[in-house]
């Protein structure tokens, strides 16, 4: 990527990690010519004034930076997936599995990515969209996960759940998770749903606990045709993508969800590869 000209960086506030590493980044970059482009968080690990909004920071780059952790790439995510913009995701937060570059590397990372020496990982999102009645009232593209949950306490959310022309069944449970591949290591995997591998072509549908212990994760191509129906009558049921934006629902809303025309590229060091991160970030094989 030797036309890399412009380089866009997004942080998550308040990291300690961040007063230590975005400065020496910066000036890295500074050093050798790039022009940039900072949300008002990095400006603040600057200590200089000014700032853009995290929206438009991505306008006319080549590369983004994205400081932080998960919720920072995800919040990256929703700023660029409409731009063909590589993301370079530095992991200054805890658990990281998709922010997995460590600080201490990112100086030999990006001068790998300058030099065209890097893997590019590209991720499918998840398309979800809000009917209410003929009206379509929202959509949204996904990294992660799309989710349908309760926010009221001990209160059950009862929903249909058809896959393409099938009636899959009715659940009665906290709510449930319709995930990609890469958010397979997210909530889902918290309510016990599995690892899927990122390049597999499916989703995985997990309720989250079910009424009916034997409701269990799913799986399904992720050429299907995804609709859920909400049939519960509280007013405390919410649609959240990414675990960051969402909206209330009504008794009846339809969800319906498929894949979206739109991937995300993430730079993916040449050394680091699935089961590496899997290894470092859940621990296996420690004794």
């Amino acid at each position: 990527m030797q036309n890399v000209k412009t380089v866009g960086l997004i942080a998550k506030a308040n990291v300690e990690a961040s007063e230590k590493w975005v400065p020496k980044i910066v000036t890295w970059l500074r050093r050798r010519g790039f022009q940039l482009r900072m949300d008002s968080v990095t400006a603040g690990y600057l200590h200089e004034p000014g700032g853009l909004p995290t929206s438009e920071v991505a306008e006319g780059c080549e590369l983004v930076m994205s400081l932080g952790g998960d919720g920072t790439l995800l919040a990256t995510t929703r700023v660029v997936h409409h731009r063909d913009v590589l993301i370079f995701p530095v992991n200054l937060g805890r658990l990281g599995f998709l922010s997995a570059i460590p600080p201490d590397q990112v100086m030999e990372e990006l001068d790998c990515v300058m030099r065209g020496e890097f893997r590019e990982s590209r991720r499918r999102l998840l398309r979800a969209e809000l009917w209410r009645g003929t009206q379509q009232v929202s959509h949204y593209d996904a990294l992660n996960d799309v989710v349908v949950t309760n926010s009221s306490l001990a209160r059950m959310v009862e929903f249909d759940l058809r896959v393409d022309d099938s009636h899959m069944c009715g659940y009665k449970a906290d709510g449930v998770i319709i995930s990609t591949p890469t958010g397979s290591t997210a909530y889902s995997l918290s309510a016990g749903g599995p690892i899927i591998y990122p390049t597999v072509e499916c989703f995985c549908l997990t309720p989250i606990c079910p009424h009916i212990l034997t409701n269990r994760p799913v799986v399904v191509p992720d050429s299907s045709t995804l609709e859920l129906t909400l049939n519960s009558r509280n007013d405390s049921v919410w649609l959240t993508i990414d675990g960051q934006v969402g909206q209330m629902l009504e008794v009846g809303d339809r969800i319906v969800c498929g894949l979206s025309p739109k991937t995300v590229r993430l730079v993916a060091p040449p050394q680091m590869h699935f089961f590496d991160v899997l290894r470092d970030k859940l621990k296996w094989g420690e004794g």
